[in-house]
């Protein structure tokens, strides 16, 4: 587990780390400038949103001009869906001062009045209103139909020396997601077990994340496809954050989520098991 997106990037470029979930834009200018990486799969649609303070001056998009917004990283999602919703009231992207800042901060720098608002993913926004300190002014959904943020990134020489390996983890997210999208029993048991052993968060704070409302995450269908992606990539080019188009297939491999579609949900019971 990471902390902020600079460690992961590293972890990535030095080889410490073969296989993981970035930001998308990261994973496409990482690419750009040669890191033998490829996008096999997504990691999830939705789920980040523009949070401010509660009850504090900033009631709709506009009023974000001037004001200091926290963001991941340059090379996020998150930063490109403040530019859609600024266009969209007539703000040039540049009308908001942005700060990078690693999630686990945004939530107490927006208390403490060093930022005005923050755009992430989960579970930092639920965080902010769990507490009390922001509420959501937006969820990216509402300025970016089918939205992705984190994709599933494999180093080339593993695809090229282990594709049957990178095939079975595409299809264990693949499982996963299907699993997760079935409800909200199997939603809050994914909180309780991933947050005491895994994720270091509260399981109430996940399962807020997860179920307030159902569609707030969704898990499937993660198959990456070429629209979603130009997109992203005609608003990196519009922000320079690439230096040259690319060719779709140059920086993602279909073929494991090609081979993921039949997959379907892990026939996993949760209480049941453990009553048993």
């Amino acid at each position: 587990m990471f902390q902020g997106f600079a460690e992961l990037k590293e972890a990535l470029l030095s080889n410490r780390m073969q296989a993981g979930f970035i930001v998308a834009p990261m994973a496409m200018a990482l690419r750009s400038q040669g890191v033998p990486i490829k996008i096999v799969y997504l990691g999830h649609r939705y789920g980040s949103a523009v949070v401010v303070r509660k009850g504090g001056p900033i009631r709709e998009v506009k009023d974000l001009q001037g004001r200091t917004v926290a963001i991941p990283s340059r090379f996020s999602d998150e930063r490109l869906i403040l530019s859609r919703a600024l266009r969209t009231v007539g703000l040039p992207a540049d009308s908001i001062k942005l700060v990078e800042m690693p999630p686990p901060e945004m939530t107490s720098a927006l208390e403490a009045g060093a930022i005005d608002a923050f755009s992430v993913g989960e579970p930092f926004p639920s965080q902010a209103e769990m507490t009390d300190v922001g509420e959501v002014l937006f969820h990216a959904k509402e300025y970016w139909p089918d939205y992705i943020s984190c994709v599933l990134v494999v180093r080339q020489e593993v695809i090229d020396a282990r594709p049957q390996a990178v095939q079975v983890l595409v299809d264990g997210v693949a499982r996963s997601g299907l699993w997760l999208d079935e409800g909200r029993e199997n939603r809050e048991y994914a909180a309780d077990f991933v947050g005491r052993y895994y994720f270091r968060q509260p399981p109430s704070l996940l399962r807020w994340a997860l179920t307030h409302p159902m569609d707030r995450v969704l898990y499937s269908p993660l198959t990456p496809t070429q629209p979603d992606f130009e997109l992203i990539q005609s608003l990196m080019l519009e922000h320079e954050l690439l230096d040259r188009p690319m060719a779709f297939e140059e920086y993602v491999d279909i073929r494991f989520a090609e081979g993921a579609r039949e997959e379907t949900a892990w026939r996993y019971h949760p209480w049941r098991q453990e009553e048993e």
